[in-house]
């Protein structure tokens, strides 16, 4: 499982917002919930202010790549909808929504990912379904693994 050290986010407020930017991501659920804002559609902290430059190490890994188009054949269509997806990452088949994919993941055909975080290097297997997860990098979901749609199940399986 997870267990990010206990540190805080918090910058001085040249993102013009109503309140200066603070997240606690010492724990899962910190961790969680600030990735999820970064996601939203006007997010209190916006990666893409050009007046307020984020730089840090970018791996050199191709683009992002979206395949099998083939929504009228069967539903197999690669999408991200409302999620931020590095390079490095293909979409094959699978749908993500309301995500963060790091860099080097792959999304299987007719997998479905939503609300999550997924770290470097992940892949999830065909037919998977996973909601608001948490993947640790170097990661393998096995072919039809149902994650986070019942959280007594999740909880006993996974944590």
């Amino acid at each position: 499982m997870l267990r990010p050290r206990n540190f805080c986010i918090y910058f001085k407020d040249e993102n013009k917002k109503e309140a200066k930017y603070w997240r606690d991501v010492g724990a899962i659920d910190g961790y969680w919930e600030a990735n999820m804002d970064i996601v939203s559609v006007d997010p209190l902290f916006n990666l893409y202010d050009s007046e307020w430059l984020i730089r840090t190490y970018q791996p050199q890994y191709p683009p992002a790549k979206f395949v099998f188009a083939q929504e009228y054949k069967g539903g197999r269509l690669g999408t991200a909808l409302d999620s931020i997806v590095c390079d490095g990452c293909i979409i094959s088949g699978g749908r993500v929504q309301g995500s963060v994919l790091s860099p080097n993941i792959r999304i299987n055909s007719w997998a479905e990912v939503k609300d999550s975080v997924l770290m470097e290097n992940v892949e999830i297997g065909r037919h998977c379904r996973i909601k608001r997860a948490i993947i640790d990098k170097d990661v393998f979901v096995p072919e039809g693994t149902v994650i986070g749609y019942d959280p007594k199940r999740t909880k006993k399986s996974f944590m």
